[in-house]
C-alpha cells in the first residue's frame, strides 16, 4: 500500500514557492490516493494537473498500482484546514455548532483557537417595544464548531 506521508512528502515539494496550500490528502485500500489543494484566489485546471503528473513522476507504477485524483477543495464544502478560514475573513460563512445551532454571518477574525463571526440576532432594544435585529459579534471556539463553510450567494 501507497504511504499517505510519501505522498503528502511529495505534495508539499510541489508545493515550495507556490501560494496553493494542502487541504487534504488520503490515500484508500485500495491505493486510491485523493489530493486537494487550494488557493485564495481558487485553483486551476493546468496546476492540478501539473501536480498530478509531478506526483506520478514520483511513485512507481510497477511497484504499485494507484488511481491518483488531483482537485480542489470543493465550494461549499466544510474548511479542512486554518488556512481556509484565513481565506474567507470578511465573507459570509454558515457554522454549525456541535450542539445543533446553525450560525450565518460575516467571519471577521480567525485565531489558533476559534473564530469570530458578526451574526444577526433579534434584540432587545431599551426604549424599543419589538426586539430589533443587530449585528452581533460571536466568539466561537473550534472545539465547539461541526463545521464552517463558505456561504455560497446568488444575490
Amino acid at each position: 500500500m501507497i504511504d499517505k506521508r510519501t505522498v503528502h512528502q511529495i505534495v508539499e515539494e510541489w508545493l515550495e514557492g507556490k501560494e496553493y496550500f494542502l487541504v487534504e490528502v488520503s490515500v484508500e485500500s485500495d491505493d486510491k490516493i485523493v489530493v486537494e489543494i487550494d488557493h485564495a484566489e481558487g485553483v486551476w485546471i493546468e496546476d492540478c494537473v501539473d501536480l498530478s503528473r509531478f506526483i506520478e513522476s514520483k511513485l512507481n507504477r510497477d511497484e504499485e498500482d494507484y488511481e491518483l485524483e488531483v482537485g480542489s477543495a470543493g465550494v461549499g464544502q466544510p474548511f479542512k484546514v486554518l488556512q481556509q478560514y484565513y481565506n474567507h475573513i470578511g465573507r459570509q460563512v454558515e457554522v454549525l455548532e456541535k450542539t445543533g445551532i446553525k450560525l450565518i454571518g460575516e467571519l471577521l477574525d480567525v485565531t489558533e483557537d476559534g473564530i469570530k463571526v458578526a451574526v444577526e440576532k433579534k434584540v432587545k432594544v431599551e426604549g424599543s417595544k419589538r426586539p430589533k435585529l443587530i449585528a452581533v459579534e460571536e466568539d466561537i471556539p473550534f472545539e465547539k464548531i461541526k463545521y464552517t463553510k463558505y456561504l455560497i450567494s446568488f444575490k
